[in-house]
């Protein structure tokens, strides 16, 4: 399989597990139910009722978390393509480019029916710091460039 496929689910997989995971604990903090935001993201297809959902369901939360998994390769094959092109610069820059990109696409241009869903679940807040657990797990997941062997 090409390396870049390969570096793109590894990268989307860890992104999609670390922002549903925080996502979980930060609607569980606001009184929410933590497969909420899970839920939610299937708005795409149930409508705004999806994020009213607190049950573990297929229509819900594995379609929801397949959107959200599905989003979050397609995020970490835009790093991974950045990396790519630009190897030299830094790991967090791109990260942190990536995952603001992703933000303003999310919430910004595309119609509200396309969008994650968070805002019906969990505060503008825990979006924001959803977004920074995704920079940190594009940053994690990426190698880091080795000291030159000066010969000693």
């Amino acid at each position: 399989m090409d390396a870049f496929l390969v570096k793109s689910l590894i990268s989307g997989s860890v992104v999609s597990g670390v922002t549903t995971a925080v996502l979980a604990l930060l609607a569980r903090v606001g009184g929410g139910h933590p497969v909420q935001p899970v839920n939610s993201t299937s708005h795409w297809y149930w409508g705004e009722a999806a994020g009213r959902s607190r049950a573990i369901d297929l229509g819900h939360t594995l379609l929801g978390f397949a959107t959200h998994h599905g989003a979050s390769v397609f995020w970490a094959g835009v790093y991974q393509a950045i990396r790519r092109v630009r190897p030299e610069r830094s790991v967090v820059v791109d990260a942190v480019g990536v995952s603001a990109i992703a933000a303003l696409v999310d919430y910004g241009l595309v119609p509200k029916r396309l969008t994650p869903g968070w805002e019906k679940v969990v505060a503008p807040s825990s979006i924001a710091i959803a977004y920074v657990a995704m920079a940190v797990a594009l940053w994690a997941t990426s190698p880091r460039d080795q000291p030159e062997d000066d010969g000693r």
